[in-house]
């Protein structure tokens, strides 16, 4: 595992101490920051499922201006910080050790760019989504979700809440990009304003 790009680009990360999360591969992440170059620079990112932080801090790397990174595994968790010290990242970076569900309940930050890629568990996906489409006010109007899942699972986003606009399979992993649906489109309001 490296950054691949940006200011920390041929840094080795440090993988994960357990089975319990995989990587992504580096082609696969070469790809999704190469859909995201336009808009990574200054903006706020969530990863989610941070894992050991291989996309998160790939952001900043490529010039995000912070990154929340949301891990609930304890073991992971201390390879996370370790990969966040050895990038010197932590200026720019929030390590939270705590259930990606519950974050999403309470946090009152906003976000440019959720990355949503939890453990390969069937339907985990799919339930980030809606729970993300109960607090869409966590994404700028003008943001973007993006999910990382097997391409043999469906994840469907509430179209009332959410635009699927993009999809695009690598190998062994799916990336679904999602924006919010705009008001002229007629449905999407803010909730909790």
């Amino acid at each position: 595992m490296r950054v691949i790009g940006g200011r920390a680009r041929g840094t080795k990360l440090r993988s994960p101490s357990t089975t319990e999360t995989v990587p992504i591969t580096d082609r696969a992440k070469e790809a999704l920051f190469n859909i995201l170059y336009p808009i990574i620079r200054d903006s706020r990112f969530l990863d989610l499922f941070a894992g050991t932080g291989g996309v998160g801090i790939e952001a900043l790397s490529r010039g995000a201006k912070h990154a929340t990174f949301i891990e609930i595994s304890s073991k992971i968790f201390e390879d996370l910080k370790w990969n966040i010290e050895r990038t010197r990242c932590q200026d720019r970076a929030t390590l939270i050790n705590a259930d990606a569900f519950d974050y999403v309940v309470k946090s009152k930050e906003r976000f440019d760019i959720i990355f949503v890629a939890p453990p390969q568990w069937i339907g985990m996906c799919q339930k980030a989504m809606d729970s993300l489409a109960e607090r869409a006010e966590l994404l700028e109007d003008d943001g973007v979700i993006i999910t990382q899942h097997n391409p043999t699972e469906e994840v469907v986003a509430d179209d009332k809440i959410f635009t699927e606009y993009d999809k695009r399979v690598y190998g062994g992993v799916q990336f679904n990009f999602y924006r919010k649906r705009r008001k002229s489109e007629g449905v999407y309001e803010r909730r909790g304003e």
